[in-house]
């Protein structure tokens, strides 16, 4: 019995250790689980906000590129009106257009007398050859009308010398302003760029250190679900066992149970017994042996 209650209590301390592995086993799990959603969830959110940031940044490298494209033509075109009215205005700073370049086949041809084909008119904003659309930004709005026109009284006195300065000044202003915004546009770009690279960067070091995340977890995980899974086949094992011993122990309770309450009776039953031995024995040993030569009657053994 008290080999039946040691067991008993070792299996009871085992089953106890194995609730406490099964309770941490899934409390593991749930904190698991719990965290691959969270990691999950914060790569798909990566991945969403990269996309995002690339398409924003196409956009804004396409209106850089605008820009620039526009503010180029409106340069372009601001100088060859700036070089016209030098040709009037002030003849040592005209740059005259570059003289035809004749192919070998023209220069023979024109060298025996020959009469070329004019060249065409170049074609474009007001024939300068400046075919870009160029819009002109709120900075530049207030140029886009023509000046009202200065007083009767004032023209008398105006001189053509001052006027063309000051529309060459003007011209230089806007051409300023333009070189401005492309050297802000062209910061703003570098700035734009770098900063998204660096985004992308570290998005792509993030979502590779999450990645590795949900692996290491989902191999946690898959080992709590062993040591889950054994603990409980550990514990459906030990409570039949215990249930075997209880049950044992409660059958040797009935045998010595029953072994101590008819103690005494058996005690005197014995002790009856022996003392009806005692008696029998002295009986025997008075006895006449005579007898024992006597013939037997063996109907009597019957």
């Amino acid at each position: 019995m008290d080999f039946a209650d040691d067991k008993k209590k070792g299996l009871q301390k085992d089953l106890k250790d194995l609730e406490a592995t099964i309770s941490d086993a899934k409390e593991s799990l749930s904190t698991l689980a719990e965290e691959l959603k969270n990691l999950g969830e914060g790569i798909k959110t990566l991945d969403k906000e990269v996309a995002e940031s690339t398409e924003t940044r196409k956009d804004e490298h396409a209106e850089y590129t605008e820009l620039m494209s526009s503010d180029a033509a409106a340069k372009e075109l601001l100088g060859y009106a700036k070089n016209r009215l030098n040709k009037y205005y002030n003849p040592k700073l005209y740059k005259p257009a570059p003289k035809r370049e004749l192919s070998e086949e023209q220069r023979i041809y024109s060298n025996m007398g020959g009469e070329l084909a004019p060249t065409a008119a170049p074609g474009g904003i007001a024939g300068t050859g400046v075919t870009a659309l160029v819009e002109i930004s709120q900075h530049h709005a207030a140029v886009k009308e023509a000046p009202p026109p200065p007083p009767e009284a004032f023209k008398a006195y105006a001189q053509k010398g001052k006027e063309s300065t000051g529309v060459i000044s003007m011209i230089d202003l806007l051409i300023s302003d333009l070189d401005k915004e492309m050297t802000e546009a062209e910061t703003a770009e570098k700035n734009a760029q770098k900063e998204y690279e660096t985004f992308v960067s570290d998005a792509a070091s993030k979502r590779a250190t999450d990645s590795k995340a949900i692996t290491d977890k989902e191999g946690y995980k898959a080992e709590a679900e062993s040591v889950l899974e054994t603990a409980k086949e550990g514990q459906t094992s030990k409570t039949k066992t215990l249930m075997a011993t209880e049950k044992f122990e409660s059958s040797l309770h009935a045998e010595c149970d029953w072994l101590v309450a008819n103690f005494d009776i058996r005690k005197e039953a014995r002790a009856g017994e022996v003392e009806s031995l005692k008696n029998a024995k002295a009986v025997l040993a008075g006895a006449d042996f005579s007898l024992l030569q006597k013939p037997v009657d063996r109907s009597l053994r019957r």
